[in-house]
């Protein structure tokens, strides 16, 4: 049996192979978590007769264990064994999803409660373990070899969602709702899971760990998170990101709930538009990475923030078409837009966060930005929860109407329940977007500029796709990615070395001639 014990020495054939078991890895935890979260929890806690507090609760779960991070970071500093601490949660933890897969085949209360306790549980000891395995990776991957290995990495990840969400629409759709046939799905899929997750333990515990270095002093955490908040820039940047995560988990967690209570449609519907959203993301994400450095990630964030909030606030138009095809083809479009905005929202925060950390304390920084959106994520789902059953008593009716000599013609709109949720998250998504402006970023360009870019970028990627080598390049996001990094941190070093020598700096065509070269 492997032991957990950390190694003062990795040979090259050992860091090889360490490096193979991390992309093997991949298809089995990547297989834990394409069965057992997201729309597949959602609805399985709906099956299991959730209230909507209860679902708000689910969706805050991953976002507020997040904060376990940082006490994590004084238990890897003192016991210093971070594949011990990386494997024994993941253990524990994916054996909650057991606990979860029994509850399918029992009804009331209790059951519920023990999802959720069992959710809460392996939330939390997943955050544990993900602060000791990413310290572990940074000293085990070599630093020429990570495109490669992450890229094969998103690979598996990436092709293991998309086949097991289509494999689970198929599955929830030849079940009946509240059927016996159902509750035997969602006890085989968090069951799949759970052992789908102990074999990826099984092979985290077989990789090398090297011996980490000796410390370099004690960690305070208040000394940690207080740094980024005198820095006037990065607080207004924390601003953005805590009332920007606030916007979309108002809303975004309920998605579920909405399609399936309001709407009437039925889980497997949920879980192809939640394929089709993946499928958008994946394709947009290499475009974004390229726009963001070739000029800025505020430009690319003033494009793809406004798109994903109006995108939600469209949800609105669901409820009001009448025809259920027509309402379909919508929900697949608007699936289409926030799955492709998403990806440039996500990219572009993370490279602003770390852009806008100094050098030397990017840790401090990263971890100011990832307490603020734990936080924000974490409390808007509840408080959506929370006044669910308000805005469900509630009803706003308008209607247009335009006359003329010969005809009426009129447009009744009425919100109710989830609809107001929709306008809410818009609402907050204005203000984040707001303080969005607010922010100061080298090489910003206007936003009308960066869609002439993005439509020219798009142009390129669909005439590309015309050939097979063009559909491979199209779908090869990380390394691109991890390429395009590394030559905006050249193109940064270069800078910084004109300054010191007293020589001008590039700007303009020349600054973005010098980031694509």
């Amino acid at each position: 049996m492997a032991t957990l014990n950390p190694q003062s020495h990795l040979s090259e054939a050992e860091c090889a192979r360490g490096l193979r078991l991390l992309v093997i890895e991949a298809a089995f935890s990547g297989g834990a978590t394409a069965l057992t979260t997201g729309v597949i929890l959602t609805a399985f806690a709906l099956h299991l007769g959730a209230s909507n507090l209860m679902v708000g609760v689910l969706a805050s779960a991953p976002f507020l264990s997040q904060l376990l991070q940082l006490p994590s970071i004084l238990l890897v500093e003192r016991l210093r064994q971070r594949k011990r601490i990386a494997v024994l949660t993941s253990i524990v933890g994916r054996l909650m999803l057991a606990v979860m897969a029994v509850t399918a085949f029992f009804a009331g209360i209790t059951p519920l409660l023990a999802f959720l306790a069992a959710q809460i549980t392996l939330c939390a000891l997943q955050a544990v373990g993900t602060c000791a395995w990413n310290a572990w990776l940074r000293d085990l991957a070599p630093e020429n070899r990570l495109g490669h290995v992450f890229a094969r990495r998103t690979v598996w990840l990436t092709a293991i969602n998309l086949a097991l969400g289509l494999g689970a629409a198929v599955a929830l759709d030849m079940t009946g709702e509240h059927s016996t046939s159902r509750n035997i799905v969602f006890a085989a899929m968090f069951g799949t899971g759970c052992v789908t997750g102990l074999i990826s333990a099984w092979i985290v515990a077989s990789m090398p760990e090297p011996l980490m270095p000796p410390p370099g002093g004690p960690v305070r955490l208040t000394t940690l998170l207080h740094e980024p908040l005198k820095d006037h820039n990065f607080s207004r940047l924390l601003v953005f990101v805590g009332s920007w995560q606030f916007a979309v988990n108002l809303a975004t967690p309920f998605f579920t709930v909405f399609i399936v209570k309001q709407l009437r449609f039925d889980v497997s519907f949920v879980m192809v538009l939640s394929v089709v959203s993946q499928i958008a993301n994946m394709m947009a994400l290499r475009t974004w990475g390229l726009l963001s450095d070739r000029f800025a990630n505020k430009s690319v964030l003033a494009v793809c923030a406004p798109v994903y909030i109006l995108s939600i606030v469209a949800m609105i138009g669901a409820s009001q078409i009448g025809d259920r095809n027509l309402v379909k083809l919508w929900l697949i479009v608007l699936h289409l837009f926030m799955g492709a905005s998403v990806a440039g929202v996500t990219l572009a925060s993370t490279n602003i966060a770390l852009k806008l950390s100094p050098r030397g304390s990017a840790t401090a920084y990263v971890a100011a930005s990832a307490t603020v959106t734990a936080v924000a994520a974490g409390i808007a789902p509840i408080l959506g929860g929370l006044l669910a059953d308000f805005f469900a008593d509630r009803k706003l009716e308008l209607m247009l109407r335009w006359s003329n000599p010969r005809d009426v013609f009129s447009l009744p709109l009425v919100l109710t329940n989830w609809d107001f949720y929709f306008l809410l998250a818009g609402a907050f998504g204005i203000y984040a977007i707001h303080r969005l402006s607010l922010i100061a970023e080298q090489g910003e360009i206007e936003r009308r500029e960066m869609v002439s870019e993005v439509l020219n970028e798009t142009r390129r990627s669909i005439r590309n796709i015309s050939s097979v080598a063009g559909l491979r390049a199209a779908t090869v996001m990380p390394v691109w990615l991890l390429r395009d990094a590394r030559v905006r941190l050249r193109w940064i070093r270069a800078q910084k070395r004109r300054k010191r020598s007293g020589q001008p700096e590039r700007t303009g065509a020349a600054d973005a001639a010098a980031r694509i070269s």
